[in-house]
């Protein structure tokens, strides 16, 4: 294999990557989103600078993949929060939990997204829509909303969902020092909101050491919707580099 192969290789292995060199199309992906308050201090332990919180808020979201491109279905949940980039508000994407491993590589290696294998769910049970995540064969989360019990306009739902996101970007080197380390700026502006309501929700976070959800800690559930759209993901763009200082 030539050097020209190789650099036109998405990942490896090399003769069966481990995703496939394709720009996703996500088709009927589902959300359940529960913006819950928590503890100012722990958000300001874990939010990298020049990142700023005005709030201390978290958003919990889990996404049903209806079809995706590449990848099929699958299911992913994670945490989200709220932050200021000078004056551009978005949300820093905390830490994010996937049933699917070519997806979670693709989303670490081709962007910045922190996903890890873990095992979420999104189903609807006896009148409600219920959200949750199990690390290993632990449950580390679960969200309970009532199933469509009032519309939500659907340029909020848009406007909740195409906030610019930001991430790390880190490539360990080979010695202390990381090869890359940046923070990362990415927005989903190619979107179709097919519905969206909101309801009553409960959110139930259980301590685990390698899925450390509830260091945010749950102190109010603030607002919840239900979501189902089609999107692509927007490109990923460097905002900071921290090596460079």
């Amino acid at each position: 294999m030539n050097r020209e192969q190789i650099l036109q290789s998405p990942t490896t292995p090399l003769t069966a990557p481990a995703y496939a060199a394709a720009v996703p199309r996500f088709t009927d992906r589902e959300y359940l989103n529960v913006v819950y308050r928590t503890d100012p201090e722990a958000l300001r332990a874990v939010v990298p600078e020049p990142l700023e919180i005005d709030e201390p808020l978290v958003r919990f979201e889990i996404m049903k993949m209806g079809e995706v491109t590449s990848f099929g279905p699958y299911v992913e949940c994670g945490q989200a929060i709220p932050v200021r980039l000078g004056a551009e508000r978005g949300e820093y994407l905390h830490a994010m939990y996937l049933d699917s491993f070519a997806a979670t590589a693709a989303g670490r290696e081709a962007s910045a997204y922190p996903k890890v294998l873990g095992s979420p769910a999104l189903f609807p049970d006896e009148g409600a829509l219920v959200g949750t995540l199990d690390y290993g064969t632990q449950r580390v989360a679960t969200a309970t909303m009532g199933y469509k019990h009032r519309p939500l306009d659907l340029e909020q739902a848009k406007a909740e969902i195409t906030v610019p996101s930001f991430m790390l970007k880190i490539v360990p080197g080979y010695g202390r020092e990381p090869r890359v380390c940046e923070l990362i700026r990415s927005q989903i502006t190619d979107i179709t909101v097919k519905e969206a309501h909101t309801g009553p929700a409960r959110l139930q976070l259980f301590e685990h050491v390698l899925a450390p959800l509830a260091d945010l800690p749950v102190r109010e559930v603030v607002s919840a919707s239900h979501v189902v759209t089609d999107l692509t993901l927007g490109a990923a763009t460097p905002v900071h580099d921290y090596l460079a200082e």
